[in-house]
């Protein structure tokens, strides 16, 4: 029985082995001169529109246009969709926006049964965007710098490229819920990121997001899923993105900031909305996901397992056959050696990301999103599903 659990335990790691030595690698030692912002330099730069859906959020506006207004780029607008608030939003763009340049808004007055409130925005958005190219934020959101536009757009003068993913770190706050979200939304990045370096693209984050608006017409919008509640981010680009047609930056001048939750139901109910939307991933794309996940929590839990059978095995003075100590030596062995690739190549892309999560805790990482994957699988399993999950 010692057998079957040593070979399955180095089966595992090997397995996660593979995913951080050939996949997540990519990532870490993607190099800044395959960005494609030195195209920029050679190419004509192309209109953009700016799409801000927001619905009471009128402080975040204030704080956030005119950031946006003050991008550094020849051509662009930003276009504010205010879907149905009542906090004096309204007021504030008919009255308050008038010194900004580049800045628009539209006003919807009434929720459609044919699609969520935030799919219908940007569908709108779309429909009435001046400019052929649109770049994806939130209202609680922060550009880093003012060349956030620019060097976002910059992958698509290549004609090939009609989708760029961006990252959207969180602020650092005290607490454990904060260093939780930050590593979740670490990992979360490695593997969209990486996956789509290995041809193999499948979410991208709507808090920081460019596309071609002719991507969005030709794939019928948000059609397949208009009436699921999140999505009009990752199940987009789900659906079109593709090994040739999507483009990534890392550049740390593109990294959108965005505030935490700050309280356990909040964030729970934003994970649940996530989690809802993953169902609807291609079948790859799930089993991809779901291998590295399973594997990740099982090499943990195996490896604990194994821990405490060798503990027994040593208050029970039982001792080991030959073969089960060669096995036991070269798979722990091998997880100690994942340990030390995970460390060395997630930090290294936390490193590149913000320095979202601190290199020196990585390890201590490693083991919380074991953790977190392994309860959020269970609950997912014993959860009924929502009836009804708001976008804001």
């Amino acid at each position: 029985m010692i057998t079957v659990l040593l070979i399955f335990w180095l089966l595992m790691v090997g397995i996660q082995l593979i995913y951080i030595l050939f996949i997540f690698s990519r990532t870490a030692f993607w190099n800044a001169s395959h960005s494609a912002s030195a195209v920029s330099t050679a190419a004509p730069q192309p209109g953009v529109t700016i799409i801000v859906c927001a619905r009471n959020e009128l402080d975040n506006l204030t704080d956030l246009l005119p950031l946006l207004d003050q991008q550094n780029y020849p051509t662009f607008e930003v276009l504010v969709m205010d879907d149905r608030s009542s906090d004096g939003t309204l007021t504030f763009l008919e009255n308050e926006i008038t010194g900004l340049t580049h800045v628009r808004f539209i006003r919807i007055d009434r929720e459609h049964e044919h699609v969520t409130p935030k799919k219908y925005a940007i569908t709108i958005a779309l429909k009435k965007a001046v400019y052929p190219i649109v770049l994806l934020t939130d209202a609680d959101c922060r550009p880093a710098t003012t060349e956030w536009l620019a060097q976002m757009v910059a992958p698509l003068t290549d004609q090939d490229k009609k989708l760029v993913l961006g990252f959207s770190p969180y602020q650092q706050q005290p607490g454990f819920l904060n260093l939780l979200i930050r590593a979740e939304t670490l990992f979360t990045a490695v593997q969209y990121f990486s996956l789509a370096l290995v041809g193999r693209p499948y979410m991208g984050v709507g808090r920081n997001l460019a596309y071609r608006t002719q991507l969005f017409f030709d794939n019928r919008g948000f059609y397949t899923h208009k009436n699921i509640v999140g999505g009009d981010d990752d199940l987009f680009v789900n659906e079109v993105a593709t090994g040739q047609n999507t483009a990534i930056c890392l550049d740390p001048d593109t990294f959108v900031w965005s505030r935490p939750k700050e309280s356990w139901a909040e964030w729970q109910q934003q994970k649940r909305r996530h989690l809802n939307v993953g169902n609807y991933y291609k079948t790859g794309n799930k089993i991809r996901l779901g291998l590295q996940t399973s594997t990740h929590v099982l090499t943990w839990v195996l490896g604990l397992l194994v821990g405490l059978i060798i503990l027994g095995y040593a208050i029970g003075y039982y001792t080991f056959t030959a073969s089960e100590w060669l096995l036991l030596l070269i798979a722990s062995g091998a997880f100690l050696f994942r340990i030390v690739a995970f460390w060395g190549i997630v930090g290294q892309i936390s490193y590149k990301l913000a320095h979202t999560v601190h290199w020196a805790i990585m390890p201590a990482v490693d083991l919380l999103l074991a953790i977190y994957y392994g309860l959020s699988g269970l609950r997912m399993l014993f959860t009924r599903r929502q009836k009804r999950i708001y976008w804001r």
